[in-house]
């Protein structure tokens, strides 16, 4: 069964454009009508079908579209041509202060967050022991959020988001700040969800993550899709493509 569903999707975003290199040429220009808006797209006919119970890895250059592509799906932006469906609801972690306030403390963070993902107040409260004990912030939990580490909101980050059940839960990089145990941690809940039924879509740099925790992937390249399908496949051929320094070590 279909959950996301990119049918030539295409974004862009107004581009910064250079000086005028003299006023003779600004009224040559106005007068010819020469003068267009310039774009830079962001994302070049996009087809892509992710299915209940998938985990998807979206690799690619810094720059290359990927948490443009997270953005689409959770509804931040609207593609500017083609066509973008979505079926169900989307819990995102995609930037880690997203849905956080730093001068609240973790608990209120998690009623805050959660109501922000459409959980009852009365829910939320409910689901604050397994929330804490996943993210193992008990000894932090009233404390303000801006007492935290990086490592501490990523943890509390996923583990509101992935409390929810949602049918999709998109991932932006939330693992590059975690230690070995709690990406482990990570794994395991994100097997859980997919034997739920629940889509994933994780944006990384580390491919020995993605290839650990993706059975499908794809590669964008300046905003088009340079290969999708097998994530073993699609790795793969993105390797060869790339020297070697430019990726991360899995410690």
């Amino acid at each position: 069964m279909k959950v996301l569903d990119f049918s030539m999707v295409s974004v862009h975003f107004p581009a910064r454009r250079e000086m005028q290199r003299s006023l003779k040429e600004f009224f040559i220009q106005r007068v010819t009508g020469r003068r267009e808006a310039e774009v830079f797209w962001a994302l070049r006919d996009v087809d892509m079908v992710a299915e209940a119970g998938q985990t998807w890895g979206v690799v690619g250059r810094n720059g290359a579209g990927k948490s443009t592509l997270l953005r689409l799906a959770a509804g931040i932006i609207f593609p500017s041509t083609g066509q973008l469906r979505v079926w169900g609801s989307v819990a995102p972690v995609i930037e880690l202060a997203a849905g956080f306030d730093r001068e609240l403390t973790g608990r209120e963070n998690i009623l805050f967050n959660a109501s922000l993902l459409g959980i009852p107040a009365r829910e939320a409260r409910r689901r604050i022991p397994e929330i804490v004990e996943f993210a193992q912030l008990e000894d932090v939990l009233d404390a303000p959020l801006r007492t935290y580490s990086s490592g501490m909101m990523a943890r509390l980050a996923f583990a509101v988001a992935t409390s929810v059940r949602a049918d999709i839960v998109l991932l932006d990089e939330v693992l590059a700040v975690g230690d070995q145990f709690f990406r482990a941690r990570c794994a395991d809940r994100i097997g859980e969800l997919c034997r739920e039924g629940t889509t994933v879509l994780f944006v990384s740099h580390d491919l020995a993550s993605v290839a650990r925790l993706c059975k499908q992937a794809i590669w964008l390249e300046r905003g088009r899709v340079a290969a999708l399908g097998d994530a073993e496949s699609v790795l793969n051929a993105y390797r060869s493509s790339v020297p070697s320094r430019e990726f991360p070590v899995d410690p």
